[in-house]
């Protein structure tokens, strides 16, 4: 146990958060997602919900200040919604002045196989993953 690091940060994430760089990204994934298809480096956070580990994170680290396409959701497929409440739920565990690009379904895949690492959340909620792109960390 650490003091000030939420305990929803397992030892295996906080490696992972560690040894990313700035430019790195982080899916955090619901648990419909096809990680392992996507990423050879693949955690399992099953008991946690993706909003509560996203806001456990967030003090961590600090999101690109370079691109404006820092995080990133799957938007819905043509004649399909995303679940009420999902965008504000992750927006709120932003900080503040985050905004969420929403990338097609396909090309989240693409950049989803890019990505350092995918967290498999407990989030059963559809369209519920997210990419975080990690930026320079201030001192």
């Amino acid at each position: 146990m650490l003091k000030g690091i939420n305990p929803i940060i397992f030892p295996e994430l906080l490696k992972i958060l560690h040894e990313m760089g700035h430019g790195d990204e982080l899916v955090l994934s619901d648990a419909h997602f096809p990680a392992y298809s996507v990423s050879d480096t693949v955690l399992r956070a099953d008991g946690c919900e993706a909003t509560d580990l996203l806001e456990a994170i967030m003090p961590l680290w600090e999101l690109d200040q370079y691109d404006p396409e820092n995080v990133m959701m799957m938007a819905a497929v043509e004649g399909d919604q995303l679940p009420d409440g999902l965008v504000d739920d992750y927006q709120s565990a932003l900080p503040a002045g985050a905004q969420i690009t929403f990338v097609e379904r396909f090309a989240f895949y693409e950049k989803a196989k890019k990505a350092y690492c995918v967290v498999v959340t407990g989030t059963t909620r559809k369209y519920g993953n997210v990419i975080i792109k990690k930026g320079v960390i201030q001192g």
